[in-house]
């Protein structure tokens, strides 16, 4: 049987060499690019029945220009990168990985309270630069620490990783209280539902977990952040649009806000002039949380199953 052709335009950041994708070249004819920049779409996938991406986006104007294009497949949660209304029009199915790193990004989330709960690689740059050596006791506090517990993570968005977010919490002893725009969810004893103002005022972390659409595109500006408790720590690891940085910026400038973590931010890889680059109490990762090996692994075997199911008519995990 004659196997159908695919490409993948930007393959690297799943797997940078210590994946293979055995599955796919067993079954399909495939090819694989690590990143495929603008120009080279419509050359590279111009044949391609299936076309697997993560960020390189999909526009109306480069599908007309795909004219054995039948699927298209995600290695990603979101799909904003892809025009799934257009594709639906012409019958053309868009399925997406999805659940794949809600434990990943719910340890990340931790990571970055930790870090400013106790501030370990401070601690150790300032070790290794002899602050110890040269201390006359045997411990010394350059930097403050606290518990977590007994202090309020609230929460903005209760899906799977909100969710894990907050049962993580309450094992250390937090008070946690979440808002959601469906309301209060049914059997849930470790969160408090409320509203997003009384988040708000009495978070001393906020964590968000929205997903990024018109009514989130830059939540956080700088009317919300006055509405925060003085001195709290912001979090986000859902979208790095949701976040107005120039805005964020002022705040950390100013001290309303303590600190702030992110693993996104609204243009990735950042422009230089990203004023959060250059703001105080500010720890960025490089959109890394789903990128565990684990992680990947999990996701690759969901693609192969996405194509699995298209190659057998039966497309799952359709967005559109």
């Amino acid at each position: 049987m004659k196997k159908i052709k695919t490409v993948i335009l930007d393959g690297y950041t799943e797997n940078p060499g210590d994946l293979n994708w055995s599955y796919l070249e067993d079954t399909c004819d495939l090819t694989v690019y690590e990143r495929t920049s603008g120009e080279l779409i419509v050359e590279r996938a111009k044949d391609a029945e299936i076309v697997i991406l993560n960020k390189v986006p999909l526009s109306r104007a480069t599908i007309d220009m795909l004219p054995n294009l039948r699927f298209v497949a995600l290695l990603s949660t979101g799909y904003n990168v892809v025009d799934c209304d257009y594709l639906r029009s012409k019958n053309i199915p868009v399925s997406n990985i999805p659940a794949y790193s809600t434990q990943a990004v719910a340890q990340i989330v931790f990571s970055f309270l930790l870090h400013f709960s106790n501030r370990i690689a401070d601690y150790n740059d300032s070790v290794k630069n002899g602050d110890w050596v040269a201390c006359p006791d045997f411990c010394y506090l350059k930097y403050p620490v606290f518990e977590l517990s007994g202090k309020t993570l609230g929460i903005i968005g209760f899906g799977k990783i909100g969710s894990t977010v907050a049962k993580i919490a309450s094992t250390f002893g937090m008070n946690v209280i979440a808002f959601t725009p469906s309301g209060k969810k049914d059997g849930v004893d470790y969160a408090l539902f409320t509203s997003l103002d009384r988040v708000l005022k009495e978070a001393d972390f906020l964590s968000l977990h929205c997903p990024l659409s018109d009514a989130t595109n830059k939540l956080v500006n700088a009317e919300f952040i006055d509405k925060m408790k003085t001195r709290a720590y912001l979090i986000n690891t859902s979208r790095g649009a949701v976040i107005d940085e120039h805005a964020v910026a002022l705040a950390l400038k100013s001290g309303k806000l303590a600190g702030f973590g992110a693993d996104v931010l609204s243009t990735e890889p950042p422009l230089v002039t990203n004023p959060l680059l250059f703001s105080p109490n500010t720890v960025l990762t490089p959109h890394i949380a789903w990128a565990g090996y684990e992680t990947r692994m999990r996701l690759l075997n969901m693609l192969n199953g996405n194509i699995e199911a298209y190659l057998n008519g039966t497309p799952r995990n359709v967005v559109n």
